[in-house]
């Protein structure tokens, strides 16, 4: 599996029972701690190999840092949050590469393990599943607001709690379960990475607009005006691959298409199995887990917000 599909990761095949998955993913700064960067960047990168059905093995640091202009003590908290995940993670940091650049990035080149024939797709869903989405929306929209200093201490640790928050619980739990398909949801928004699903899989998904957790004071952000571009990028590009069974509140449509940093993964099974596998994932410590949407057969490549 390689970059001719819009999958989370590349899968080389060892042999009939090991298989490799490869990723690489950095970022610019989304919080102002870089402790917390560090952590965010790791989290992030990490998720790839969790939404394939993976576990990470080993982990390379990618660094853009202005060594002659910035304390370098900055640096090494960046390296200290990436590094306290690798290690929750269970991978072990094996090197890396750093830049001189006058922008600071941060992220992972990593290497996991998965079984051949348990190598999840985001195009392996199936009409009659059920999805189900492990983490809150709106990191993007908070992080704006972040960064303007208009977010509360308190939304402003639950968004980077969320964000530093490994996938690696809920790809343990979901292990249990048939399922089908899985992406993490980052980038692209819920919206973006809901359509990619739906056309690889050859389906169509609705998704429950009113049961999206969002973080605190999303709303509030949203209703200032606190979107970035690239949550509108996402509404724009989805555009003609939506169809609405009832009006939806605009600024729900905003959070949607979010483009968030570290997001939830987003499961599809048989939607018979989908509320035990919502339980155990809340009992597991994964408490914002919701059963988001369906798949059905008519309609393929769209998304349906009822």
């Amino acid at each position: 599996m390689g970059r001719e599909t819009s999958d989370d990761a590349g899968v080389y095949r060892l042999s009939k029972d090991v298989a490799l998955v490869q990723t690489v993913d950095f970022i610019t700064p989304v919080v102002n701690d870089p402790y917390d960067f560090g952590r965010i960047a790791a989290a992030n990168a990490l998720s790839d190999v969790y939404a394939m059905g993976g576990r990470p093995l080993t982990a390379m640091n990618v660094v853009c840092f202005p060594v002659k202009s910035m304390d370098k003590a900055v640096l090494r908290e960046i390296l200290r949050g990436g590094l306290e995940k690798i290690h929750e993670a269970g991978a072990a940091l094996v090197g890396g590469h750093s830049v001189e650049d006058p922008e600071i990035k941060y992220g992972l080149s990593v290497t996991g393990l998965v079984h051949p024939d348990r190598v999840l797709t985001n195009a392996g869903v199936k009409p009659g599943d059920g999805l189900i989405l492990t983490k809150p929306l709106g990191t993007g929209i908070l992080a704006t607001a972040i960064k303007a200093g208009l977010a509360s201490e308190e939304a402003e640790r639950r968004a980077i709690e969320s964000m530093a928050t490994l996938n690696r619980k809920a790809a343990e739990i979901m292990a249990a379960y048939p399922v089908n398909g899985c992406t993490d949801v980052t980038g692209f928004g819920l919206l973006g990475h809901a359509l990619e699903m739906a056309a690889g899989s050859k389906v169509a998904i609705t998704l429950f607009a009113e049961r999206a957790p969002l973080l605190p004071e999303v709303l509030d952000a949203v209703q200032m005006g606190l979107v970035p571009a690239g949550s509108f990028s996402n509404r724009n590009f989805c555009a003609h691959q939506i169809r609405q069974t009832k009006a939806i509140d605009p600024m729900l449509l905003d959070i949607l298409a979010d483009a968030q940093t570290s997001g939830g993964l987003l499961i599809a099974l048989p939607e018979d199995r989908a509320p035990a596998l919502v339980d155990d994932l809340k009992r597991g410590g994964v408490a914002d887990a919701v059963l988001i949407g369906r798949a059905k057969s008519a309609g393929e490549g769209l998304i349906e917000i009822a």
